[in-house]
């Protein structure tokens, strides 16, 4: 009984919020050619200020001070900017997460903050969103963490954007994100950090000559995927030095595509990239074993030559922690 007043007292307090505000969010799906990062304020540090997103643009009074994320890969960038994390959504506890679903490459340091999780399981929970009382929602526009099916009665109550990190790195999302919650400053000193770790890493490795390829492998039978070039995991290895190949449009065996990834069946693995290293994504020596004694990949030039190397398991989505583990991961087996 106690909770459940405390949930209609704090719904009570944010409709009065709400309406003494001056937020707004204009649902129009109209975004900007780069991404929707362009913000009217954002340059000179002023409120209000207009953010365009993927769903069109949110007008913001003032710097938000309890920010909700509803998707758990976006929260390492806000944290790494420092911007007010009041709570986030959390997956499914495993062995790339703490023991709340928070991922294990940032989840220290939400504890640090104090974030608290908004729901398990990535399921979707109204009243706590609620009981949280966020003066900014931040949304993925796609994945298994995405609440874009909940966006029109999210953005009807909150002050809410939607962002795609599909086909961004974390160091663009840093700077929508940054712009969105006044944290500019700060996502330029953690992007500034990151470059200089990728170009002191890259003076390290020596590439094999010849492309290279991201497989996220799932074993015989079933659909592999394949990083497109525009895709972050592929952007921070091409900086490294590495020559990334994608899989051609018409091997692609999904109908929904995404931004960061190509799915091909496993007998078409081999037609869809035929490189010379393969690196996979969330491996370890256990998957790259599977993969170099998968028959179906025998004739591949990396598993001939076996340069094939696990990325290690944060790397499926890629922040300011999780990129710094990727490379520490190629360094250690690439290094020269």
């Amino acid at each position: 009984m106690t909770s459940r007043l405390s949930r209609v007292l704090a719904a009570l307090l944010f409709t009065l919020t709400t309406f003494l505000s001056a937020c707004s969010s204009d649902s129009k799906d109209a975004t900007s050619s780069d991404g929707a990062s362009n913000s009217s304020g954002a340059e000179s540090g002023t409120w209000p200020r207009k953010i365009k997103h993927e769903k069109g643009e949110l007008t913001l009074k003032s710097k938000p001070k309890r920010i909700v994320s509803t998707s758990v890969t976006l929260t390492g960038t806000l944290l790494a900017i420092d911007a007010p994390v009041k709570a986030s959504a959390a997956t499914t506890p495993s062995n790339i997460s703490d023991d709340k679903g928070f991922f294990s490459q940032w989840s220290s340091i939400a504890k640090k903050k104090g974030v608290d999780v908004l729901y398990p399981n990535l399921k979707f929970d109204k009243e706590a969103l609620i009981a949280a009382n966020p003066d900014l929602v931040v949304i993925a526009s796609s994945g298994a963490d995405s609440a874009i099916d909940h966006y029109k009665e999210i953005a009807a109550q909150y002050p809410t954007i939607v962002v795609d990190y599909s086909k961004q790195t974390w160091q663009e999302l840093s700077k929508q994100l940054g712009e969105a919650t006044g944290q500019e400053a700060n996502a330029k000193k953690a992007t500034a950090d990151f470059d200089k770790y990728v170009a002191d890493a890259a003076k390290k490795i020596k590439a094999p000559e010849g492309n290279a390829a991201v497989v996220s492998y799932n074993g015989p039978g079933k659909e592999q995927g394949v990083a497109k070039k525009s895709g972050p995991q592929s952007r921070l290895l091409e900086k490294l030095g590495f020559r990334i190949v994608e899989a051609p449009a018409d091997l692609e065996a999904r109908k929904d595509k995404r931004g960061d990834f190509s799915f091909v069946t496993h007998e078409n693995l081999t037609k869809a990239v035929n490189p010379q290293t393969v690196f996979l994504l969330t491996g370890d020596q256990k998957t790259e074993s599977s993969f170099l004694a998968d028959p179906v990949v025998a004739n591949m030039p990396a598993v001939k030559s076996k340069q094939v190397y696990g990325l290690g398991p944060t790397s499926f989505r890629i922040d300011y922690y999780s990129g710094k583990q990727m490379i520490d991961a190629v360094v250690k087996r690439l290094g020269g």
